[in-house]
């Protein structure tokens, strides 16, 4: 049985090679401050692990998740960039409000994907409390922002694949 993840992280030189000229963003609900942080030194790490340089990764930022799509939407438009990574966090609280912000930045960023063929990752957390979030946005193979932009980035070379 293969190791969990090893599609997602291994990247042949080949690969590295056809990633390393293109421009990425990063979109950062900055909702929780030090988890947005922690996320996006997770999107960094996974663009590294692909070949793509620092130089060519934008970082933006929202007030929250439900935010994302707009901005995913406004990179994909402007052209400049083979994938977003949008990340944030949303707990869980007393009221309904979690449901309609998950939801609609999930749909949101979906939609934006599909409609302008710009691959956009779904690298929200959507947890239950601090503690699962921190778990999420550590560095490790949880990290949603490690692997949003590791999702990115395999979906940029497939779309250049197909081409």
């Amino acid at each position: 049985m293969a190791e969990g993840g090893a599609f997602l992280e291994r990247f042949e030189e080949a690969e590295r090679e056809v990633l390393a000229p293109l421009r990425f963003a990063v979109v950062v609900g900055r909702f929780y401050e030090d988890l947005a942080r922690r996320l996006e030194a997770g999107a960094d790490a996974g663009f590294a692990l692909a070949g793509v340089s620092a130089d060519k990764v934008e970082h933006h930022s929202v007030p929250g998740a439900y935010e994302l799509p707009f901005a995913a939407k406004a990179l994909a438009e402007a052209g400049r960039v083979a994938g977003v990574a949008c990340l944030g966090v949303v707990i869980r609280g007393e009221t309904e409000h979690f449901d309609f912000v998950c939801a609609e930045s999930a749909r949101g960023i979906q939609d934006v994907q599909l409609a302008s063929g710009v691959p956009c990752a779904f690298g929200v957390i959507t947890c239950d409390n601090m503690e699962q979030a921190l778990a999420r946005s550590g560095g490790d193979k949880r990290d949603q922002g490690r692997n949003a932009a590791l999702t990115v980035a395999r979906m940029a070379l497939l779309k250049r694949q197909l081409a």
